[in-house]
């Protein structure tokens, strides 16, 4: 079964943001949009460019309003470890969530069970708390912020206007669709 349209199951974790550990539970996500955006494991070689990637970013996802949660089946201690010592993660300003019992990581269904280790899984969240993007990589192929960013755009402009859809390669302030019979075998 998809988890596309699903609420985000109840959790609660630690995550290590702005020098300090905060509580996150699902109803931290309720009223803003936000992505989770799992990863295998801290100190490791495609996850730093992919959280630093998403860095670069994350003032123009703070400004649609999107919040950004990266999690790992690490502990938030190792969270902080991993901030204080690398220069990449040093200039993470999103929360990262500690997830050592694999309860997040098996909700959103993308737990590596014999390795104890998540999958590169994306996912937008709607402020109602319900799942509108999935996407899951293997683990040897990086993810890239600036495509997150344009789908993040998408669902959120497809929300706003019901009736319309985003048509492959959308981009903000493109022409989009209104399905209709006028349109079928048109296109």
């Amino acid at each position: 079964m998809s988890l596309i349209n699903t609420e985000v199951k109840p959790f609660k974790a630690t995550a290590y943001h702005n020098g300090e550990f905060i509580e996150v539970t699902e109803a931290s996500l309720k009223g803003n949009w936000s992505v989770f955006f799992f990863y295998p494991a801290d100190f490791t070689f495609v996850c730093p460019t992919e959280l630093g990637d998403l860095a670069d970013r994350y003032a123009e996802f703070q400004k649609l309003g999107v919040e950004i949660y990266g999690v790992s089946t690490d502990t938030h201690f190792t969270h902080k470890a991993w901030h204080d010592t690398s220069d990449t993660i040093k200039k993470i300003q999103y929360p990262l969530v500690g997830d050592p019992t694999g309860n997040i990581t098996r909700n959103f269904e993308v737990m590596i069970e014999e390795a104890g280790l998540a999958d590169r899984g994306t996912f937008v969240i709607d402020p109602s708390g319900k799942i509108q993007i999935v996407e899951i990589t293997a683990g040897g192929i990086g993810r890239d912020a600036s495509e997150l960013l344009r789908k993040v755009k998408a669902a959120q402009y497809v929300a706003a206007h019901p009736g319309e859809v985003c048509p492959a390669k959308w981009n903000e302030g493109e022409k989009t669709l209104a399905p209709s019979l006028d349109l079928v075998g048109k296109i």
